[in-house]
């Protein structure tokens, strides 16, 4: 992914959750069904991408992301919240609705 590309993605004013992850890691891949209900649960109030800090080494650096799970909440561009590891759904949500 292009860092312009990137940075298009986040400008919205919809806030935007961006779970960095990696293939190789545990928390991640537990992060996958917590996120899938989260979608479910905000329908089109909220983005909710996944980055690989593998394949995306470059905008993984621009935002200082040094281990994984990181979870980042954009909004217009900007970062708003971030946290490392495994969250729940409903705190995520909270998060969310708290930056809409």
């Amino acid at each position: 992914m292009a860092k312009g590309t990137f940075r298009h993605l986040i400008q919205s004013e919809k806030p935007t959750l961006i779970d960095f992850s990696a293939e190789w890691c545990g928390p991640c891949k537990m992060m996958a069904p917590i996120l899938q209900a989260l979608k479910t649960q905000m329908g089109d109030q909220a983005s909710i991408l996944k980055v690989d800090v593998d394949r995306n080494p470059a905008v993984a650096a621009q935002y200082q992301v040094n281990s994984v799970p990181t979870l980042i909440l954009f909004k217009n561009g900007e970062p708003v919240w971030r946290q490392s590891g495994v969250v729940t759904t409903a705190y995520l949500k909270e998060v969310i609705e708290r930056h809409r």
